[in-house]
């Protein structure tokens, strides 16, 4: 199997996701770095009119994907054949790309935001900044009640799949703008599954690639 390229920007969360699934799946990937200031030059619009990472080159397959959902559904399908972080049954399958999308509409979005808003923006905005933090706590709640009824430790039966890992990046990044603001033991099923996927050994590996490509 020849190697997957993989468009990345150190700064960028998401890449992150798609490296958890190679990890995950033993899957050989090469990385191609593009520097955040030039994500819109014709180098990176040529696979991604929209100008962002990650994108995905697979040779195996002639497979040119962006959007980190679509690339993670991408590799689980093609690759995951033995179910290592995936289902083949109806209702798991399903339920388990529902939370995918919950990812990508709910955590992600809420998250950047504060973050920007935080660290980034020029004028410092209480009002907005509050609201994207607390949207981003919320969604925790959640995930933390879902986590308490499932009872296994994981969003979908009895084992982690790569929609649990598509939470872990983002979950991590409420550290970078507002710790002081935040209480684990408010949401001790969310935080004892976060601990959970970062002993994961393909999550070891990812954010040791991450931390020398940053």
């Amino acid at each position: 199997m020849e190697p997957i390229v993989l468009y990345f920007s150190g700064e960028a969360f998401n890449p992150w996701k798609v490296v958890m699934i190679f990890e995950e799946l033993d899957l050989p990937y090469t990385l191609k770095s593009i520097a955040w200031a030039d994500v819109k030059e014709r180098e990176l619009t040529t696979v991604n009119p929209n100008g962002r990472v990650p994108v995905i080159v697979d040779p195996n397959t002639n497979v040119t994907l962006w959007e980190s959902g679509a690339i993670m559904e991408y590799l689980v399908e093609q690759y995951d054949k033995k179910g290592r972080i995936s289902y083949d049954t109806l209702i798991e399958r399903n339920l388990t790309r529902q939370f995918l999308h919950f990812q990508m509409s709910g955590q992600g979005p809420p998250t950047g935001q504060a973050v920007w808003f935080m660290m980034f923006h020029p004028e410092k905005l209480p009002s907005v900044i509050e609201r994207f933090q607390n949207e981003t706590k919320r969604v925790a709640e959640v995930l933390n009640g879902i986590l308490e009824k499932n009872g296994t430790g994981w969003l979908v039966g009895d084992k982690c799949t790569y929609a649990d890992l598509s939470f872990y990046l983002w979950g991590l990044a409420k550290d970078m703008a507002w710790p002081e603001k935040w209480n684990n033991a408010d949401v001790p099923h969310y935080t004892a599954w976060l601990e959970r996927i970062g002993q994961r050994p393909a999550t070891k590996k990812t954010m040791e690639v991450r931390a020398q490509n940053s």
